[in-house]
C-alpha cells in the first residue's frame, strides 16, 4: 500500500473524530457504546496489523527505510516543509509498541470504563492520544515530531484531568501540561539551532550531517543539552519529574498508556533517534547519564515508602526511565530502546493489574488496606506477580535481560561507563526489587486489612480486563528473548567496551541476579508476619521515613521558590502596577481628562443670547487685532 504509513497515523484520528462527533453530548449521542467500543478498539488494532505489514515490507526491502510523504506543508525561501513519515528499524519497534500495547489498553478500557457516563469522550481522547503519539514516532522531521510532541501533551492533559469535576484531578492535568511546556522551550531552541546550521529538520539528514566528514558549525553538546531539556519534561527526569506522580489522577488505563508504554518514553526515543548528535557530544551525553542515574536513585528511594498502589508504580516509572537515560548517556542507544520495550510490557501489566485491584476493591488504592487478595482475584495476582518479577530483574523474565544490559554498559562502556555509575544504577535496581515485592506482598499476601464491606464485594475483573493482563504477562515473561539491541545494531551500534573490563561481565550478571533476589528476600523479611519488622524499622528512623514519605518535599519547595514568587509578581507587579496603574490608569485618566475638558467647555453653552453676541464680537475684534499686528 503506497500510503500505509499515513494510514497508520490517521486510523486513530478517524476514531477520535467519529466518536467525538457522533457519540458524545457534543454530537448528540447518536450512537451507542457498542459502536464506540468497536470503533475505538478496532482502529488501533487495524493500525497494529498495518504496522506489522510495513515491517514485512521493510524486511523485504533489505531494511532500507520506507518514506511516505503525505503533503507539502509550506514552501519558505525555496525550502519545503513536508508532512512525511519515516519507517526504519527504530520506528518499527516504537510503532509496534504504541499500536500493540495501545490496542491492548483500549480493549482493557472497555471493561474498566463501562459504567462511566463519559465513556465515548474517554475513548475519543484515547484515540486522539494515539494519533499524536504515532505522529511523534513516525514523523521524519523534527517539525512533525514536535507537532506530535505537543499533541500528546494536549491529549495527556485531557486524559489526566478526565474527571475534571474533581478540582484535584483537574489540577493534576494542568500541572502535567505546564511542566511539559517548560521542557518544550529547550526543545524548540535546539530545533531552531539545528535548522539554522544544518538547513534541514529531517532527522535522518541531521544524523547524516553529524556523521559526515565535516561536522556542522554548531556545538553538538549545546544542541544535545537543549533537546535533552525537552526530554526531561516529557520523560519525567530531574528536575521536571514532578508532574508524573500526580498524573495518576486520571483513569488507571490512562496511566498504563501514557505513563508506562508511550508518552514518557518519547524523550528516550528522541535522544536515540538523534544519536548522531550525541555521539559527537560527550558533555551532553555525560549530563544525560548523570541526570538519569540521579533520577533512577532518587525516585526509587521515594517509592520505598509509598502506600498508594498507583504512586508506587508512578515513581517506579520515573526510576526506570532514569535507567534508560543512563544507557543513552553511555552510548547504548539500542539497549535503552530494549528497556523501553520490556518496560512497556511489564509496566503496562502492573498498571492494569493495579486497575484490576482497584476495580475489585471498589476504588480503594491504599495498599495498607488490602492484603489476602491472591486467592480472591487469582488471575490478577498471577499476572501481577509475573510482571513484578520481570521489573525486579528475576531471570529469565524480560526485565532481567534489558536491565542487565544497562548495568553492564553503565560499568564497561568506553563512552562514559564508570564504577560509580554502575553502583548508583545497581542501587536503584536493588530498591526496585524491594519496593515491588513489598507492593506485591502488602496487596496479595498476609491477613486481610480490608473493611468487611469492601471484602464482601471483592471480585475478579471481567475477561476484557483479565485477558489483556494475561497477554501482557506473557510478553513480560518472554520479551527479553527478542534481542532488540542486535536487531537495532545496524543503525544504533552498541558502544565499545573497555578491553580491560571484558572479564567482569559474568561477575556483574551474577551481582544483578543477587540484587534482584536480595530485594525479594528483604521485602518478605520486613513485611512477612504482620509487617512488625517494617514498623520497627520506621520507628528507628522516623526522620528518614518522614522525608521519603514527603517525597523530599520537592513540590513544597517548588511552591515556595517558584509558584508563590510568580503569583506575587503577577499580582503585585503585573496586575496592580501594569494592569491597574499603567493600563487602567492611562485609559481612565484619558477618560477623566476628556470629561473635565468637556465640562469646562460646556460652561460656554449657557443659552444667553447676549453672551453669545458678546463672544462673537470679541472673536471678531481679536481676529482684526491679530491681522493688523501681522501686516
Amino acid at each position: 500500500m503506497k500510503h500505509a504509513l499515513t494510514l497508520i497515523v490517521l486510523l486513530p484520528l478517524v476514531g477520535f473524530l467519529l466518536n467525538g462527533f457522533l457519540a458524545t453530548r457534543f454530537g448528540g449521542n447518536r450512537v451507542g457504546k457498542g459502536f464506540v467500543t468497536a470503533l475505538a478498539c478496532g482502529l488501533p488494532i487495524a493500525a497494529f496489523l498495518l504496522t506489522v505489514a510495513c515491517l514485512v515490507r521493510l524486511q523485504e526491502a533489505g531494511y532500507q527505510p520506507l518514506v511516505d510523504t503525505a503533503y507539502t506543508w509550506a514552501l519558505i525561501g525555496g525550502r519545503s516543509f513536508e508532512i512525511a513519515f519515516y519507517f526504519d528499524r527504530l520506528t518499527a519497534v516504537m510503532t509496534l509498541i504504541v499500536t500493540g500495547v495501545g490496542s491492548l489498553i483500549h480493549v482493557y478500557s472497555a471493561g474498566y470504563m463501562k459504567e462511566d457516563e463519559s465513556y465515548a469522550r474517554y475513548f475519543a481522547y484515547l484515540n486522539l492520544f494515539l494519533f499524536f503519539m504515532l505522529l511523534l514516532v513516525l514523523g521524519r522531521s523534527l517539525l512533525v515530531l514536535f507537532v506530535g510532541w505537543e499533541g500528546v501533551g494536549l491529549a495527556s492533559y485531557l486524559l489526566i484531568g478526565f474527571w475534571f469535576e474533581d478540582p484535584e484531578k483537574a489540577a493534576a492535568g494542568k500541572k502535567a501540561f505546564i511542566v511539559n511546556r517548560i521542557g518544550d522551550a529547550g526543545f524548540l531552541l535546539g530545533m531552531f539551532l539545528l535548522y539554522q546550521t544544518v538547513g534541514t529538520l529531517d532527522m535522518d539528514r541531521i544524523n547524516a550531517a553529524f556523521n559526515g566528514a565535516t561536522l556542522p558549525a554548531v556545538s553538538a553538546s549545546l544542541v544535545g543539552i537543549l533537546l535533552f531539556i525537552g526530554a526531561t519534561g516529557k520523560s519525567a527526569q530531574i528536575p521536571l519529574y514532578v508532574w508524573l506522580p500526580d498524573a495518576m489522577a486520571g483513569p488507571t488505563p490512562v496511566s498504563a498508556l501514557i505513563h508506562a508504554a508511550t508518552m514518557v518514553t518519547a524523550g528516550v526515543y528522541l535522544v536515540a533517534r538523534l544519536s548522531g548528535i550525541y555521539l559527537h557530544a560527550p558533555e551532553a551525553s555525560a549530563l544525560v547519564a548523570g541526570i538519569g542515574a540521579a533520577t533512577a536513585f532518587f525516585a526509587a528511594t521515594i517509592a520505598l515508602v509509598q502506600t498508594d498502589i498507583k504512586k508506587v508504580l508512578a515513581y517506579s516509572t520515573v526510576s526506570q526511565l532514569g535507567l534508560m537515560f543512563v544507557a543513552l548517556g553511555v552510548g547504548a542507544y539500542g539497549v535503552a530502546i530494549f528497556h523501553v520495550t520490556t518496560h512497556a510490557f511489564f509496566k503496562a501489566c502492573l498498571f492494569l493489574g493495579a486497575g484490576s485491584v482497584i476495580h475489585a476493591l471498589s476504588g480503594e488504592q491504599d495498599i495498607l488496606k488490602m492484603g489476602g487478595l491472591a486467592r480472591k482475584i487469582p488471575v490478577t495476582f498471577v499476572t501481577f506477580a509475573i510482571a513484578t518479577a520481570a521489573i525486579a530483574g528475576i531471570p529469565p523474565l524480560a526485565g532481567f535481560f534489558s536491565k542487565d544490559e544497562i548495568l553492564w554498559f553503565s560499568f564497561a562502556s568506553a563512552r562514559g561507563g564508570s564504577t560509580f555509575l554502575w553502583l548508583v544504577a545497581s542501587a536503584a535496581s536493588l530498591m526496585t526489587s524491594f519496593y515491588m515485592f513489598r507492593l506485591l506482598w502488602l496487596t496479595f499476601f498476609g491477613a486481610s486489612r480490608m473493611s468487611h464491606e469492601v471484602e464482601h464485594h471483592v471480585h475478579e475483573s471481567p475477561l476484557s480486563m483479565t485477558g489483556v493482563l494475561a497477554v501482557l504477562a506473557l510478553l513480560s515473561a518472554v520479551g527479553g528473548f527478542l534481542a532488540l539491541p542486535h536487531f537495532l545494531e545496524p543503525m544504533l551500534p552498541l558502544p565499545a567496551v573497555v578491553p580491560a573490563l571484558h572479564h567482569h561481565e559474568r561477575t556483574l550478571i551474577g551481582i544483578a541476579i543477587a540484587l534482584a533476589f536480595t530485594g525479594l528476600a528483604a521485602a518478605v523479611f520486613l513485611y512477612g508476619g504482620g509487617a512488625r519488622r517494617a514498623a520497627a524499622l520506621r520507628g528507628r528512623f522516623p526522620l528518614a521515613h518522614g522525608l521519603l514519605l514527603g517525597k523530599y518535599f520537592v513540590d513544597e519547595a517548588y511552591d515556595f521558590l517558584v509558584s508563590r514568587p510568580l503569583l506575587w509578581l503577577s499580582d503585585r507587579v503585573f496586575l496592580r502596577l501594569g494592569d491597574r496603574v499603567l493600563l487602567d490608569g492611562t485609559l481612565n485618566g484619558l477618560a477623566a481628562w476628556a470629561q473635565r475638558t468637556a465640562g469646562s467647555l460646556s460652561r460656554i453653552q449657557t443659552g444667553n443670547l447676549q453672551l453669545y453676541a458678546f463672544l462673537a464680537l470679541a472673536g471678531v475684534v481679536a481676529a482684526l487685532v491679530w491681522t493688523w499686528a501681522h501686516v
